[in-house]
């Protein structure tokens, strides 16, 4: 019988796909104890996903094909368990949170009724379910639990859904949580929230936590030990302090190289008359007053960051300066012209010059389209920029602009990568010659490879051309990577704004201090210090 709660012992995992069979998990071994943390860290596709999912007999087969492998768990192989043993056990003694809950949670449900649904499908009457639900809803910090316990998920934040998805996975006091990217799109400080309650409940409970991310960051604040994959394989384990200071597998030396947050910063911004400029620039929904008089310019050439948590305001000032939506009141200046009384055709002549980068572009980008007619789009409505004859050239330069290469203009979005994806939204962007680009969270979902590729991309066309950004993010370390200046926003209003030095290295205001006090380091000795500080300051 092991000696361990849990252990994986050389699995390894084959996904059929239309063209040939794909190793996604290739002789996988590693192991988990009563108390302990072990995060496995790599990037989109590495496996780890997949080697958890097989714990909770979460993979489709076919086409997956587990060809070989042990899974022990309390003194059994998990994988030779039927069917109706191993659903005995999800839930019960292993649980696992996903990266995004909205899409995990039934939308017609009450969020009560589905935590309470977790206790009753293994047994329990129906009076202990709820009571159980209330119980845990409150220990996750969701305020007022009865009344939370009557709403539908699309009716909390983000942060609260990863709170109660936590919740329901600890309905049945588990021995095993498998966490798979559970903060990956919250904010910073929600993110240092959440793992705090994870590690809180696993000091109550004793649990073993089983961690599966890409961040650094988020290995240094909490893990105890790692292992490291890359397509498939474990290349690397140890602890977080052996793994990031002393990396020995060349894929973790460039995990490690890549993470942002450790680059120069850049001092000056360009000087010059304004190429955009808002002034008191109000949005009200109803009674509900989103943006309370936004002051701001931006420069040509230059990278402005706006941040903050999310409701704070941030992307409904990207959506009021391309007119996306009408706003309440005050001005948006475009080289001295007033934005907000432009009639729609002026706006259609003017929007030319200014385009934007959305965080996913699998939504963004139309999945009918070849990756030529996703780019040569922006020629059609926008006549006389490029001819006709010329579209097929045009296009590869801006691929090749961007990292990709004229092979790519034939294929199709759900033929690249996220990163690749994103890329091919830049291009789309360039391709009508803007003066200013806005990235609304742009780079937010990436891998840390992928997402350094894409800063040192945009940063390039920012020198080359000219280009000024507008870089709305929740991630600290690159804004601190990119931005010349960085407004803080927080409830609709600019609370701070400076320098990139000046937000980074002497920020004035309580909430700009919270907010970088929040960001994870992924330096473990760097982290330490700033968990000690945090305690510290809510003591």
């Amino acid at each position: 019988m092991p000696d361990h709660l849990l252990e994986v012992r050389n699995l390894s995992v084959r996904l059929h796909t239309a063209r040939g069979p794909v190793m996604a998990v290739d002789d996988v071994s590693w192991h988990l104890d009563r108390g302990e943390t072990l995060a496995i860290l790599g990037e989109s596709g590495s496996g780890k996903s997949v080697s958890s999912s097989a714990i909770m007999n979460l993979i489709d087969c076919p086409p997956g094909e587990i060809t070989q492998g042990q899974i022990w768990f309390d003194g059994q192989d998990l994988l030779t368990l039927s069917d109706e043993k191993r659903r005995a056990l999800n839930g019960k003694r292993i649980a696992m949170i996903f990266q995004d809950p909205l899409s995990h949670f039934n939308p017609v449900y009450t969020v009560g009724w589905q935590i309470a649904e977790t206790v009753t499908a293994h047994g329990r009457p129906s009076a202990m379910a709820w009571a159980r639900a209330r119980e845990l809803v409150e220990r996750v910090g969701i305020p007022n639990p009865d009344a939370a316990l009557a709403k539908y998920p699309h009716q909390f934040s983000g942060g609260q859904r990863q709170r109660l998805m936590i919740a329901m996975a600890l309905a049945l006091k588990p021995d095993i949580l498998i966490a798979d990217e559970p903060t990956t799109a919250l904010d910073v400080t929600v993110q240092a929230e959440v793992l705090t309650l994870l590690e809180d409940l696993q000091a109550e409970t004793g649990m073993g936590l089983v961690l599966i991310t890409h961040d650094l960051g988020v290995v240094a604040d909490i893990a105890d030990r790692v292992v490291v994959m890359e397509k498939g394989r474990i290349v690397e384990s140890g602890t977080p302090h052996s793994v990031y200071h002393a990396p020995s597998h060349p894929y973790t030396r460039k995990l490690v190289a890549a993470a942002p947050g450790k680059g120069a910063l850049r001092d000056a911004a360009p000087a010059g008359q304004p190429l955009l400029s808002c002034s008191a620039l109000t949005k009200s929904y109803g009674a509900f007053q989103a943006l309370k008089g936004i002051d701001f310019e931006l420069m040509t050439g230059e990278t402005l960051a706006i941040v903050g948590e999310s409701g704070s305001g941030k992307s409904t000032v990207a959506r009021l300066m391309l007119r996306l939506e009408e706003a309440s009141g005050g001005q948006v200046l475009w080289k001295g012209d007033n934005l907000l009384t432009k009639t729609r055709r002026e706006m259609a002549g003017l929007r030319r010059q200014m385009q934007m980068v959305f965080q996913d572009p699998t939504q963004s980008l139309n999945p009918r389209m070849s990756v030529q007619e996703l780019i040569s789009e922006a020629w059609v409505i926008h006549r006389g920029i490029v001819p006709r004859a010329d579209w097929r050239d045009r296009v590869v330069t801006l691929l090749e602009q961007v990292g990709l290469t004229a092979d790519h203009a034939s294929r199709y979005p759900h033929q690249f990568s996220d990163g690749q994806r994103q890329r091919i939204a830049i291009a789309r962007a360039l391709a009508l010659e803007p003066e200013m680009i806005i990235c609304d969270e742009a780079v937010s979902a990436l891998d840390v490879s992928i997402q350094a590729q894409v800063i040192a991309l945009l940063g390039e066309l920012r020198d080359q051309l000219g280009i000024a950004f507008i870089f709305i993010a929740h991630d600290l370390p690159v804004v601190r990577d990119f931005a010349d200046r960085v407004l803080v926003m927080q409830s609709g209003q600019i609370v701070e704004h400076g320098t990139t030095r000046q937000i980074f290295e002497a920020p004035q205001q309580d909430y700009t201090q919270k907010l970088l006090a929040a960001g994870l380091d992924p330096d473990p000795d760097v982290q330490a210090q700033r968990r000690l500080a945090r305690q510290v300051s809510h003591t």
